[in-house]
């Protein structure tokens, strides 16, 4: 299960945290504007934007869980349980899930142009390999403007407008959407007395404004406290700070290891939580065993390239000791 975000402050902020049992050893690389990108059923892409994301490199394939590319459209795939893919249609642009990330940011500069891009495509049913089997996955695409979601269903692929710009797993994000009508009586605020007007209430604690905000780590719950607490953090004029108010946003639905056990003996946690700049494409990423923010800036490789760039994730946590 993950947790995906796209937030507006000092500059616009695009993120994820990685949910799963295991670690693929996922690395942050750069894919630059002349690396070839193969496609299994289209033509080759020999030139494009520049990319950088969270990727487990196969083959010198970057397979990418969420990226950004240099012109600031963001894209991340998510657990998406309910997901049916394609037989080849040869009318439409055949791209397989794990094709679908570098074939809209490698050739999109925003929303308006993913859309176009989505409207012909199929997403086809090919494995990466034998091996490496698809993943049931929805997608989060956005801008600094605006959020959509990509779902592909027994009955056809859709396309949500996302006015919350974040995103969760199961259920559809339509139903996701509906479920936060049985929360509209949350607030930031002390809440007033409507209980009755017989007996007057005690305000005993601070934030009971938020009494009934879900804190469980189901994908439903997670997506109501993550919208809340998107909806209600403060914007920063300061990019440390704006960075920071991001992760906190991610950190709302952390998961520890030990609290969602998933087999006997397996966890699911949160694997790296990931914050990136996309106006000046810089890729922040804190992992669970290294709460330190490390970062990648894109444009400090040579983008004219045609070999990827591989940075390995910091794994170890530094204390800073004072004394």
């Amino acid at each position: 299960m993950c947790t995906a975000a796209s937030f507006n402050s000092k500059s616009h902020y695009f993120g994820r945290n990685l949910d799963l049992e295991f670690s693929y050893n996922e690395t942050v690389v750069i894919t630059p504007r002349n690396y070839t990108l193969p496609f299994r059923k289209e033509e080759n892409i020999d030139t494009h934007y520049a990319i950088i994301g969270m990727a487990f490199v196969v083959e010198n394939y970057p397979l990418y869980y969420d990226a950004t590319n240099e012109k600031g459209l963001s894209m991340a795939g998510l657990n998406f349980p309910e997901a049916k893919y394609y037989e080849i249609n040869k009318e439409n642009d055949n791209i397989t899930p794990f094709e679908f990330i570098p074939w809209i940011l490698g050739q999109a500069e925003n929303i308006k142009e993913a859309k176009k891009l989505i409207e012909n495509i199929n997403l086809v049913n090919i494995n990466f390999s034998e091996q490496l089997p698809l993943s049931p996955l929805h997608w989060m695409i956005s801008d600094k403007n605006e959020s959509i979601v990509i779902e592909c269903m027994e009955d056809g692929m859709k396309i949500y407008d996302n006015p919350l710009g974040v995103m969760t797993n199961s259920p559809s994000f339509d139903k996701q959407l509906f479920n936060l009508n049985n929360y509209r009586h949350l607030s930031r605020k002390t809440p007033d007395n409507t209980f009755s007007e017989k007996i007057e209430l005690d305000t005993y604690s601070r934030g009971m404004g938020a009494i009934g905000l879900p804190g469980d780590l189901s994908s439903m719950s997670r997506f109501v406290k993550v919208a809340f607490t998107h909806e209600n953090v403060l914007e920063n004029d300061d990019e440390i700070k704006s960075v920071n108010q991001f992760f906190h946003i991610l950190e709302s639905v952390y998961q520890q290891k030990g609290c969602c056990e998933v087999a006997p003996g397996k966890y699911e946690y949160t694997i790296y939580s990931s914050c990136v700049n996309t106006d000046k494409g810089i890729y922040y990423y804190k992992t669970y065993d290294n709460s330190s923010i490390n970062a990648v800036k894109m444009h400090n490789y040579d983008l004219e390239s045609n070999e990827l760039a591989v940075y390995p994730l910091i794994e170890e946590q530094e204390i800073n000791f004072q004394n």
